[in-house]
């Protein structure tokens, strides 16, 4: 990789296009002088706004098409119609065609999806994809995946998105060996479903060099951060991020009407302004705004799409971290352990049925 950073911007994604995203990219390199940026999209809207802040137009090209996915495509529309000349689509061949280090999109999720695996292609050894995002914890902040991108996983893909989220782990956190929880109804070793349990008995098993497997957490240890890397299928992150997200915004709101109900209340807020205010920051989504596509051939980074320009500025961050500091070259590493112990355990099956089959 050069110096510079160079990330692809899907310019015309999420609910505010260009008015969000060009800002969010402005906040993002003066924190990060090392970035450039390709925006793409319809260059009509977004020129003005990049010549207004000089640093941003001198770091920036823009590669126009009129033709953009919209929020409510179904990913099969969003294919048809949007292969080769979207703004989604051309921003994703960016990464493919090595002329961007990472894409990010605040548009419709399952196109991007759709579109990443079509255009930027699997990891080779991943079967499927995972969604990681950013927890934040009683400790700091945790990697919870997958949140979405596959409904049901069979143990080897539990695996294989532990060690991916492991990867992502010592990038975010520097920890050289971060800890890994299967997220389960219970920590006992006799409950949940059987995938869960082969996937627990796997990572302990195989003994990978890469992460500390802690065995199983609860839904409460997401919040209280157990682990640095919460592993499960989907559904269930999915449900429990959507969860923990409406949890958060029906807390704030408590506060909110609490604080307001009487004088004295009022005063009480005055005296503990500055509790509140970090309450506040720390329950800020716009801190934490920005999925990880792991699995692809490339660094993908899905924002929130009704996200301010502060809370893109934060997922142009991570796809800079994920960029500067190579997960791909992580997540080969821990695969290719991965890797060797399905071919070992392949190979056991294989002798354990010629020797079934030679008794016969």
């Amino acid at each position: 990789m050069t110096d510079k950073v160079r990330i692809a911007l899907d310019a015309m994604g999420g609910d505010h296009g260009p008015d969000v995203v060009a800002p969010g990219a402005a906040i993002a390199l003066a924190r990060k002088p090392d970035l450039t940026f390709l925006f793409v999209g319809d260059e009509a809207r977004i020129r003005p706004l990049i010549d207004r802040d000089p640093a941003l137009k001198a770091a920036s090209e823009i590669l126009h098409t009129d033709v953009a996915v919209r929020m409510e495509d179904k990913p099969s529309v969003a294919l048809r119609k949007g292969r080769y000349k979207s703004s989604m689509w051309l921003a994703l061949d960016a990464v493919k065609q090595r002329k961007a280090d990472a894409a990010i999109s605040a548009g419709n999720t399952g196109a991007l999806m759709a579109m990443s695996r079509f255009c930027v292609r699997m990891t080779p050894g991943v079967e499927r994809p995972a969604i990681a995002a950013i927890w934040p914890t009683l400790r700091g902040e945790s990697i919870v995946l997958d949140v979405g991108a596959t409904i049901g996983a069979d143990a080897r893909q539990l695996v294989t998105f532990a060690v991916m989220g492991a990867a992502m782990a010592r990038i975010l956190f520097d920890i050289e060996r971060p800890t890994v929880g299967l997220l389960n109804v219970g920590v006992e070793e006799i409950k949940g479903v059987e995938q869960v349990k082969e996937a627990a008995r796997l990572l302990r098993e195989e003994g990978f060099a890469s992460l500390d497997f802690r065995g199983f957490v609860e839904g409460d240890d997401l919040g209280k951060g157990t682990v640095d890397v919460v592993v499960t299928e989907g559904f269930s992150g999915n449900i429990a991020l959507k969860t923990a997200e409406g949890t958060a915004r029906q807390i704030g709101e408590y506060l909110r009407s609490a604080i307001s109900r009487t004088l004295l209340s009022k005063i009480g807020y005055v005296l503990a302004k500055h509790a509140f205010d970090t309450l506040r920051d720390k329950m800020d989504p716009r801190k934490v705004n920005g999925g990880v596509f792991l699995g692809l051939d490339g660094v993908v980074i899905k924002s929130h799409g009704g996200t301010d320009a502060e809370g893109f500025a934060s997922a142009v961050e991570l796809g800079y971290d994920m960029a500067r500091y190579d997960l791909m070259a992580k997540i080969q590493q821990g695969l290719a352990h991965e890797q060797a112990g399905r071919s070992a355990e392949d190979e056991s099956a294989r002798t354990t049925a010629a020797l079934a089959g030679a008794a016969s």
